[in-house]
């Protein structure tokens, strides 16, 4: 008679994240909902699903004002707890005085004239990648400090908030730095452009993104306009249809020929959040894969540069930084690997850091090389309302083929609901969508012949909300078209159960968020959870 084994063997569980994924109004402003999505219908009417907060505090952000992003909706999952998010952190730093009285703050401050102090980053309210607020408190803080020259260089967003919103914070921001000449402070604003055409380039998918935004704000090179103010009006009324994530780079100080940032400046990179901070760091800090040399070949300034956090504590970018980053420990995947469990992580380039770097808690690298393997599809290089499909298909590709490997535990990223809805094309969205409806349903199939678990859910809302609305929740029409939405929304996200053998369903819900997927994974693995984390989604059947 064979011996009975002391636990079942271990069923694979696969984690897929349809990134930008909520749930909507359900009516013509949701892409999710118009998009035709038969394997997300048959998911939803077949299996145990709920709701899941995705933002706000339920992610570690300040207040449940504050949208969710796939920084911190990552980190949330990889930890099983809610964690202190960049933003909080900040504020705390801020309240306290403790930013001003670090001894970064006291290098930055420590310039003589003509010396100056840049403050770079990326200039709105959105609270995703950077705040107003935080500028405001920097420039402030210098002027308590006695710095006499302070330029800042403002990348404006339309991404994270309105599409065509810069204007809200760069002319009181202009008005405020000229005030500042009462006390003898030159400042102003010197450079800008729009995020997604110089500087914020992430995971190495455009250098020369990051090459534009250098040679902008170092040299000077770019368009020249009076003021920043007076750059975004013109090239609104140049062209209707741009909107301030793709505004080209604009130059408002300094002669043309002249450099903008010289030896001896400090550079503060006032950018909260590290994926789309880590290249512009590089490029002050070296070595970055372009010429860093002005266009006369002279040598790159030697600066003091420091970040608003530290972006990758593995790499040390950047050495220097104001506030402590979130210390985050007892992983997800640092529990997998104790366990002797295999892991594969797949996703496109957009979205790869996001389920390797920040579900491990803002580590680079695996935690072991012989039971954990990254597999990166590289992203197309071209616009994602173009090409909406994006990479869906082969990412699903690689998980099957994980699943069919053997290993234990698969997590895949599909980034279509968050990258071709910060586009604001309501019908390339919902084309992405059916893309990964599609690509779904492989993976579906794929687990229910394997006998794998399939957990699928998102990292916060996008596509869930495609058009701007008024104080009585009808679409704002401006100029006659109906003004389109390109931040994420404060909606909650699904959380469905595909479990072929209905071996497992839903708890009783109660106050569920999405960071308690992490205990979640552990259970359905049998690996001992930690105390810290929130309970499991789950429980047995």
């Amino acid at each position: 008679m064979p011996t009975e084994l002391p636990h079942p063997p271990r069923r694979p569980v696969v984690l897929c994240i349809l990134d930008g994924v909520g749930w909507g109004r359900r009516d013509a402003t949701d892409a999710v909902y118009v998009a035709y999505t038969p394997t997300l219908d048959r998911l939803l009417a077949d299996c145990p699903h709920t709701l899941l907060k995705a933002h706000g505090t339920a992610v570690g952000l300040p207040s449940d004002a504050d949208m969710g992003n796939s920084e911190v909706g990552h980190n949330a999952m990889g930890a099983g707890r809610v964690i202190e998010q960049g933003a909080r952190l900040i504020e705390a730093a801020i309240a306290s005085g403790a930013l001003f009285r670090s001894e970064v703050w006291r290098e930055v401050c420590a310039r003589q004239p003509p010396q100056t102090v840049h403050l770079l980053g990326l200039v709105s309210d959105g609270n995703v990648h950077s705040h107003i607020d935080h500028l405001r408190c920097l420039i402030l803080g210098a002027r308590e400090a006695g710095v006499k020259r302070i330029r800042v260089h403002a990348l404006t967003d339309g991404r994270d908030v309105s599409e065509r919103s810069a204007l809200t914070w760069i002319e009181p921001l202009e008005a405020g730095l000229a005030a500042l000449a009462t006390r003898g402070i030159d400042a102003k604003i010197a450079s800008g452009g729009g995020r997604m055409t110089i500087t914020m380039d992430r995971y190495e998918a455009d250098w020369q993104m990051v090459k534009r935004g250098w040679d902008c704000h170092v040299y000077g090179v770019g368009r020249r306009f009076g003021s920043a103010s007076e750059a975004i009006r013109t090239l609104y009324s140049e062209d209707p249809k741009t909107n301030d994530q793709l505004l080209p780079a604009f130059v408002c100080d300094g002669a043309p020929g002249e450099p903008l940032i010289r030896d001896g400046d400090a550079v503060v990179l006032f950018n909260f959040r590290g994926d789309r901070a880590i290249e512009i760091t590089r490029a002050f800090t070296g070595p970055v894969p372009f010429d860093t040399s002005g266009p006369d070949g002279e040598p790159a300034p030697h600066v003091y540069f420091a970040g608003m956090m530290q972006y990758d504590g593995d790499l040390k970018l950047p050495e220097h930084y104001l506030v402590d980053p979130p210390v985050i420990d007892q992983t997800v995947g640092e529990q997998l690997v104790a366990a002797g469990l295999r892991t594969l992580a797949v996703s496109e380039t957009q979205k790869f850091g996001h389920v390797t770097y920040f579900f491990n808690g803002n580590r680079s690298g695996t935690f072991d090389d012989a039971l954990e393997v990254y597999r990166e599809v590289p992203s197309d290089n071209v616009p994602f309302d173009q090409r909406p499909e994006m990479k869906a298909a082969e990412i699903v590709d690689a998980a099957i083929v994980g699943i069919h490997e053997g290993f234990d535990h698969v997590r895949l990223n599909l980034a279509n609901g968050d990258m071709v809805g910060h586009t604001g094309d309501f019908a390339a969205t919902v084309s992405g969508l059916e893309a990964v409806d599609k690509a779904l349903g492989r993976l579906v199939a794929a687990c229910e012949k394997a006998g794998a678990i399939l957990l699928v859910t998102a990292d916060h809302g996008n596509a869930d909300l495609m058009f701007e609305l008024d104080k009585k929740g009808a679409p704002q029409v401006v100029d006659g078209r109906v003004k389109p939405k390109t931040s994420h929304t404060l909606n909650p996200v699904p959380f469905i159960l595909v479990d072929p053998r209905r071996e497992w369903t839903l708890r009783p819900p109660h106050a569920d968020g999405i960071a308690q997927v992490g205990a979640t994974l552990l259970q359905l693995l049998d690996v001992p959870i930690p105390e810290a984390y929130l309970p499991s989604l789950v429980e047995p059947a």
